[in-house]
């Protein structure tokens, strides 16, 4: 789809990814931005970037109630971007039940939820796209984040089963699997990490020529490599622990 003049709406906008994914939608044209977050106090340098495109908006993905209300307002979306994303730390027998109860509500509730609320709105607009920020770990898992892990590959199994029921109303569902970031996120881990605006800059392309999956910046090194050798690609992102 064509970005210029296409309504969008940015989900964990007011940092990080998010904020360069509002960034970087005002460079390509678009006629309005919505970017969303739990507070909107903290959105304030994401308005700065263009307050006359750029409006914010209250919303928790895991409040169903918040999202309706949000769509009952918001009517002209024609670009979803499922960035909100919630990370806990711990293994697959000590994280805890309430990060683990955290991470699927942001990373697979959330994306459904907003999916299935904005798709019909953005049918209704003669279709565009959903961008869905999944990661490499939805397939090759870090021990240390076993929840995210877990979260992530529920969502990416969610979104292939929504792009084959969006796809005929003309609603093209791309998914993006980045490497690590340098982000709030990640702050503290010691590996390699891509620029966040890099990143944003792949995915954006991604959506302007309708491609399905994009491994944007290291991240396509990373699944070559998968691909070749999956065991070998395993076996180094168990020593993330």
């Amino acid at each position: 789809m064509q970005i210029e003049n296409s309504v969008a709406l940015v989900t964990g906008a007011n940092r990080g990814v998010g904020r360069h994914h509002v960034a970087q939608l005002i460079e390509h044209c678009a006629a309005r931005v919505y970017a969303a977050s739990r507070n909107v106090d903290t959105l304030s340098e994401t308005i700065e970037l263009d307050p006359q495109r750029v409006v914010s908006l209250a919303l928790d993905v895991t409040n169903t109630s918040m999202i309706e209300a949000v769509a009952s307002t918001v009517n002209d979306v024609t670009l979803l971007i499922n960035n909100a994303g919630s990370l806990t730390f711990g293994g697959a027998l000590d994280v805890t039940d309430a990060g683990l109860a955290q991470d699927m509500a942001v990373n697979y509730d959330g994306l459904r939820g907003m999916t299935r609320t904005f798709a019909p709105i953005i049918e209704s607009n003669g279709g565009g796209a959903i961008v869905n920020m999944l990661t490499l770990m939805s397939f090759i898992s870090a021990p240390g984040f076993a929840g995210y892990n877990a979260s992530k590959a529920a969502a990416w199994s969610m979104a292939m089963s929504l792009r084959a029921y969006l796809r005929p109303k003309d609603i093209q569902v791309i998914n993006a699997f980045p490497a690590g970031i340098d982000t709030d996120m990640l702050a503290g881990i010691d590996a390699p990490k891509d620029n966040p605006e890099a990143v944003v800059r792949d995915i954006l392309a991604a959506v302007v020529v309708d491609q399905e999956d994009i491994y944007p910046a290291s991240a396509s090194d990373v699944f070559d490599a998968w691909r070749a050798d999956q065991k070998s690609i395993e076996a180094a992102f168990a020593e993330m622990m």
